[in-house]
């Protein structure tokens, strides 16, 4: 199938775009949905497909928003079906915060990668530094969209619970997985494996929410 952009779209072209140049996440994506996009005879692709799309502001006020932002404009841009998602850290105690603002929580826009998640997870447990066990609840949210060339939109929201440690665990996540105790579990999230974060993460449980809406709007 073609791969130069929107112009190379035809009506048998069965590409599903993910709003991501994160080969990690399109790869991650493709084992949630594996079973629906076989179903659907879709092929999951990243923006590394279309590199002449530019990337979109997240400016919206929510989770929803900001993935809706997102998949509106990969699908304008490339004539495909696109999904999107946005995700964060919504703590009790501190009124659903970091929330939208999770990925630039410490303000160090100097750092990226692993640097800048290390300074956002430390400002957080310095925040909370006082904050008894009892009030440390906390969970990661997802919005996942799917948005149509035509403009037919569905969001699907998933939740993952947990409460705050006061000091980091685990190798196997990114982001707030060190920190976040799994309920019902005795390991952080990032002590699951790929496969046991992806049973029960926030971003397959909205993902898999959306496989319905691909089956209805995107089957043969």
């Amino acid at each position: 199938m073609p791969d130069d952009g929107p112009d190379a779209v035809t009506s048998t072209d069965r590409r599903l775009v993910l709003a991501t140049r994160n080969a990690h996440k399109v790869v991650e994506l493709a084992e949630i949905l594996a079973d629906v996009l076989a179903q659907v005879r879709l092929e999951l692709v990243g923006m590394d497909v279309f590199p002449e799309v530019a990337d979109v502001v997240e400016d919206g006020a929510s989770f929803a928003a900001n993935a809706l932002l997102k998949a509106r404009a990969v699908a304008a841009a490339t004539g495909l079906p696109a999904l999107a998602d946005d995700s964060g850290l919504s703590v009790d105690i501190l009124g659903g915060s970091p929330g939208i603002f999770s990925a630039r929580w410490s303000g160090r826009a100097d750092l990226t990668g692993t640097a800048k998640d290390r300074a956002n997870l430390d400002l957080l447990l310095a925040q909370l530094a006082d904050v008894r066990d009892e009030h440390r609840g906390a969970g990661f949210v997802c919005a996942a969209a799917l948005v149509l060339p035509d403009g037919t939109a569905r969001v699907r929201e998933g939740h993952f619970r947990g409460t705050l440690t006061r000091s980091p665990r685990g190798d196997n996540g990114f982001g707030y997985d060190p920190i976040l105790l799994v309920e019902g579990d005795t390991r952080t999230s990032a002590e699951l494996s790929p496969a046991e974060k992806n049973a029960i993460s926030h971003r397959g449980k909205a993902f898999r929410a959306l496989a319905g809406d691909l089956r209805e709007l995107l089957g043969p």
